[in-house]
């Protein structure tokens, strides 16, 4: 029987969640999973198609789904989508759990991601702009639902993960 993950990483898109999991979980010798490839295998499709051709309603759907099948049915480390932490029921099922969230400013979002197309939130108008927007309305949520927040604005990977242990209580590697 699962008792769930060990870390589950939250944050905005492009923060690196699925870096940082993937170095997390070799360093604690478990498995890595991130909703969004579960979404994506188990749709056939990439998260940008399934938002043009369901829309974001259905994609919050199946993304609610995903995400309480990878709470309940996996041990390491998790990543979850952006905007997985919108749904409440997602973040009742969060509470108490060893959840750190992954944080970025807009300069450095604008780097990493490009602020471009394959993210269908900012495909539209100015991206950088619509990040910002999107982070203000969700930055409480993704605090309510965290033990810890982690900087990861001019940190390698690397550090992050470190910062992440430490956050969470694991002892270093």
């Amino acid at each position: 029987m699962s008792t769930g993950p060990v870390v589950v990483l939250v944050g905005p898109m492009g923060v690196g969640k699925s870096t940082v999991g993937r170095l997390l979980a070799e360093r604690l010798g478990l498995g890595f999973r991130d909703t969004d490839d579960d979404i994506v295998a188990e749709q056939g499709r990439t998260i940008a198609e399934i938002f043009a051709e369901g829309g974001e309603p259905y994609f919050r759907a199946v993304e609610k789904r995903a995400v309480h099948q990878a709470l309940a049915g996996h041990d390491g480390v998790l990543a979850l989508g952006g905007g997985a932490i919108l749904d409440p029921d997602t973040r009742a099922l969060l509470a108490g759990r060893p959840v750190v969230c992954l944080w970025m400013e807009a300069e450095e979002a604008a780097r990493r991601t490009g602020l471009d197309a394959v993210r269908p939130l900012l495909a539209a108008g100015d991206p950088g702009g619509r990040w910002r927007e999107l982070m203000e309305a969700r930055r409480h949520l993704y605090e309510e639902v965290a033990r810890a927040v982690v900087a990861t604005d001019g940190r390698t990977p690397d550090e992050v993960a470190q910062a992440t242990l430490r956050a969470v209580g694991s002892a270093t590697v």
